[in-house]
């Protein structure tokens, strides 16, 4: 059974279409990166696959409860961390997850056990008896988490879970998001793209609406694999960067400045060839080389022409 199955799934808010038949199937125990730039209709599908928002037409099943018709079973299947999570901050971390349990009508003998199990598993024991005004943005972020976890969902639904975090913060976030696809499936909507690089399995790529592209990270890699290679010489590389222009399996080369040092950039067009033939090149240029550098693309590389070129899925 997928985790999460979505067919022809629309949100229209008058004129404005949202989210625009997104068809999608996600698979058990996998970290599922939802990317796409602000306004791109992410968190709208979270509300609809949550059921918070109901849909304008389509339909979805989620750990395979259907959506959008009132159906409480979706609840107890699924957890949620909303973008702009609240809290009682008069309350401490233990406090909070314990009121938590009690929403979820849990023995109190299983509140307990699951809240100090919970803060073992989010790394907020020591700070567990701290009111969570005190808590750093990060430390909220996880017990955001912890809360989500509370009733063994099969899918966490995370919207963007490290924004607005510093970078210790994004790291503890980051470490505990991908150790949890052993409890659930987790589908993590964000626009950081070094976020869905470090801990996603598979990736989707949404804009203005529409599903734009869906792949595992490193088959999106080897598909948009334009490999780029950075040379720098001793001497001025004009001539050569001239003489490269005429070779059929390079693009046309940049020279370049950083550092105050000359860099010639060149695109292979197909890849193998350029690997065996350029250090042949460069010899019988005459120039000596100080840099010889192949750069794969990242996946932010890979987005942006994903998004400027509207590459179908």
């Amino acid at each position: 059974m997928k985790a999460i199955s979505i067919e022809n799934l629309s949100k229209h808010y008058k004129n404005v279409k949202a989210l625009d038949n997104l068809t999608l199937e996600i698979p058990e125990n996998v970290v599922f990166g939802f990317l796409g730039p602000n306004g791109a209709g992410k968190t709208t599908t979270v509300k609809l696959l949550t059921g918070f928002s109901r849909p304008t037409s389509g339909k979805a099943f989620v750990a395979g409860e259907e959506i959008g018709n009132g159906n409480l079973n979706l609840r107890s299947k699924t957890g949620l961390l909303p973008d702009v999570p609240t809290f009682y901050d008069w309350m401490n971390g233990r406090e909070f997850l314990y009121w938590v349990g009690e929403l979820f009508h849990l023995p109190k003998p299983d509140i307990k056990a699951r809240t100090e199990e919970l803060l073992q598993l989010v790394e907020l024991e020591k700070a567990a008896n701290r009111r969570i005004g005190g808590y750093s943005r990060g430390m909220k972020q996880r017990l955001g988490i912890a809360q989500a976890l509370f009733n063994h969902p099969k899918v966490l639904f995370l919207d963007e879970p490290t924004s607005a975090l510093d970078p210790i913060g994004r790291r503890d976030v980051l470490t505990l998001v991908k150790r949890l696809k052993q409890e659930a499936t987790v589908f993590m909507s964000t626009h950081i793209l070094a976020d869905v690089e470090r801990v996603c399995d598979m990736v989707a790529i949404v804009n203005r609406g529409k599903l734009v592209l869906v792949s595992t990270v490193e088959a999106l890699r080897e598909k948009y694999a334009h490999s780029v290679f950075d040379m720098e010489f001793l001497e001025d590389s004009r001539n050569f960067a001239e003489h490269l222009k005429h070779i059929s399996y390079l693009s046309e080369p940049e020279l370049i400045g950083e550092n105050g040092t000359q860099v010639l950039r060149i695109k292979a067009l197909d890849i193998s060839q350029a690997r065996s033939q350029l250090p042949r090149l460069i010899a019988e240029s005459g120039l000596t080389l100080s840099r010889y550098e192949l750069n794969l693309p990242n996946l932010e590389d890979i987005f942006m022409e994903v998004i400027n070129g509207g590459v179908a899925k």
